[in-house]
């Protein structure tokens, strides 16, 4: 466990927003975005602002939404595409001390519908489609009276971005909220992927001590240049003094980036910063090792949002610089980053004790955060002892204190209760709803999300320990465990996906695969219970990042196929091309 961190004061103003301003004063004629406009025979045009444009664009946004009488501390629902509005937006909600709410509108019509109605935002801006789904499906219609459209307005009424920009007008004092580090500064709500979506508070100290964090954590200097393909993050650039890059891609289907253009984005601007989710940096690690293509600019990457395969992670550091690195940050929307580690630290014993079942090492806790590892605990636990934490090499629940762990959920008490927890000395901590353990050298290892894990008679399996076990295997692209079965008399269930999962393998490749699993299996002594193995078309993953596998669907696809291989008296070696839910949910 680290040293704790010293408690945040809540003096002074604090506004993330302040830090846009300074860059603007520094250096107002470097760019600060430059964000594309369409693509020409496999070329993209960009056009680009300079930090003096961006400030200037979002005081007139922000004037023109406290003319519109939407006052410091309403909620508004930004529902707007990456490119410099939804900055300039983004940045205006801030300096005028309005709480924006973001909903990634992939988690589908009815959970949106569910996430604006406990949100209760009293502005809504959307672009025209984003606006005529608010109306048709009755969006928050008690508590939206104000609305801003990007894009056509089909008889919603409201303003349109043109007509917010003229009530800002093109000259007038800056504007920047003397918002205190407790006030509430935005409200993120999370993918869903392993749960219903919720809302996260985030309040201005937060954000302050994100950009802290990610500057020492990393190194990041003033002058670099970020490619965003994961839009949330890049609202860090300018407060780190980096040049933004919105490559032309939907952010939503990051795993079907086009690889080319993220390159071509990479070599024109001199990228040298790519956050982006493992699906992402797998397609573009493909490409370049496939192309024999470089990114000799690139000094950084960081890749989140699920684990990160080693194979993923060599592809990247293959195509940088020797001196470049790729960071695994650990953490979640409720807290991050917590740990990291970069490829520099992921030794061949790393690599190979994941691949025995592990785990994936996700490095030290970044300072100041303390972390630790809870006793498995389903209930909601108000307060922990010191005999609750486990020692070292024990899995358990991670949890988490520090600068950016967020306190509650907006209007989810029983979430709220659920995920937060505090010690003796009332000091609160994050349950990251992850299963791991800390090693002797202090480094943190995850083990799976702790309700996808397998609850046999003879005890617990974690996914992500048992899976890395078999990802290597031949002709396997992955693996997804899954219990079939009541809790504590749970059988254990391997579904596989194969390479080239559309095509359709032949039996023999499959009864291959199943022999290899088998095989690996015997040397596990807590494999030994395995049952079935599964072949699954296409994994159902989150939306956000392409990468978390959705075990709940899976273990349900699974179950009925047990039940139907044992109404037909037939081994439960499957290869179907029917998918519960579709592969992205």
């Amino acid at each position: 466990m680290t040293a704790p961190h010293p408690e945040q004061g809540n003096t002074g103003p604090c506004n993330v927003a302040a830090a846009l301003v300074e860059q603007a004063r520094r250096q107002p004629q470097r760019p600060a975005i430059h964000y594309p406009v369409g693509a020409h025979r496999g070329t993209v045009d960009y056009h680009s602002a300079t930090y003096a444009e961006l400030d200037a664009l979002s005081d007139c946004y922000a004037r023109g939404l406290k003319h519109y009488g939407i006052e410091r501390g309403a909620r508004v629902a930004l529902m707007v595409p990456p490119g410099l509005d939804f900055f300039a937006l983004f940045f205006a909600l801030f300096k005028a001390g309005i709480v924006p709410v973001l909903i990634d509108p992939g988690i589908g019509l009815k959970p949106l519908k569910t996430c604006l109605a406990e949100a209760e935002p009293e502005a809504f801006i959307g672009i025209t489609r984003a606006q005529l789904a608010r109306v048709i499906l009755r969006w928050s219609p008690h508590s939206i009276h104000r609305n801003v459209t990007l894009g056509p307005r089909l008889g919603w009424g409201g303003l349109s971005l043109r007509g917010l920009a003229r009530r800002g007008g093109v000259t007038g004092p800056p504007v920047l909220a003397d918002t205190r580090a407790e006030e509430i500064a935005a409200i993120l709500f999370t993918s869903g992927s392993t749960g219903i979506p919720k809302g996260v508070v985030y309040r201005h100290r937060h954000f302050t001590a994100q950009v802290d964090m990610l500057r020492a954590t990393f190194g990041i200097e003033p002058g670099e240049v970020d490619l965003a393909t994961f839009p949330p993050f890049a609202l860090f650039d300018p407060a780190l003094g980096m040049t933004t890059v919105v490559p032309y891609m939907d952010p939503t289907r990051p795993a079907r980036a086009n690889p080319d253009y993220l390159a071509q984005a990479i070599d024109r601007f001199s990228v040298t910063n790519v956050f982006g989710s493992p699906a992402l940096l797998k397609v573009l690690g493909t490409h370049c090792r496939e192309k024999q293509r470089r990114l000799p600019t690139l000094r950084r990457v960081l890749s989140a949002g699920a684990a990160v395969p080693a194979d993923t992670v060599s592809l990247m550091q293959q195509a940088m610089p020797a001196d470049g690195r790729v960071y695994t940050p650990y953490g979640a929307t409720e807290c991050l980053p917590v740990a990291c580690i970069s490829s520099h630290e992921l030794s061949p014993e790393l690599i190979a004790a994941t691949r025995e079942g592990a785990g994936t090492c996700v490095g030290r806790p970044v300072a100041p955060n303390e972390v630790a590892i809870l006793r498995l605990c389903d209930e909601a636990l108000e307060t922990f002892a010191a005999d609750d934490l486990l020692a070292a090499g024990a899995v358990g629940e991670i949890i988490v204190r520090g600068p950016t762990t967020t306190d509650r959920y907006w209007q989810r008490s029983e979430q709220t209760r659920l995920a937060k927890t505090a010690d003796t000395q009332g000091r609160l901590w994050h349950r990251m709803g992850d299963a791991g353990y800390l090693d002797t050298q202090g480094r943190l290892w995850f083990c799976g999300r702790k309700s996808q894990r397998v609850r046999t008679a003879q005890g617990d399996l974690f996914a992500d320990q048992i899976e890395a076990i078999f990802n290597t295997l031949d002709d396997v692209e992955r693996c997804a465990l899954v219990g079939v079965g009541e809790a504590g008399e749970q059988v254990p269930v391997l579904c596989v996906e194969l390479h080239r999962a559309g095509s359709g393998q032949p039996p023999a490749c499959r009864q291959a695969v199943e022999a290899a699993v088998r095989s690996k299996a015997t040397g596990h002594a807590a494999l030994q219970s395995l049952g079935a193995v599964l072949f699954h078309p296409g994994f159902p993953v989150d939306i956000r990042h392409n990468s978390k596998i959705n075990r709940q669907v899976l273990a349900a696809w699974a179950a009925l196929q047990c039940a139907d291989a044992r109404r037909q008296q037939q081994p439960a070696i499957t290869d179907t091309n029917a998918s519960t839910e579709g592969r992205r949910l």
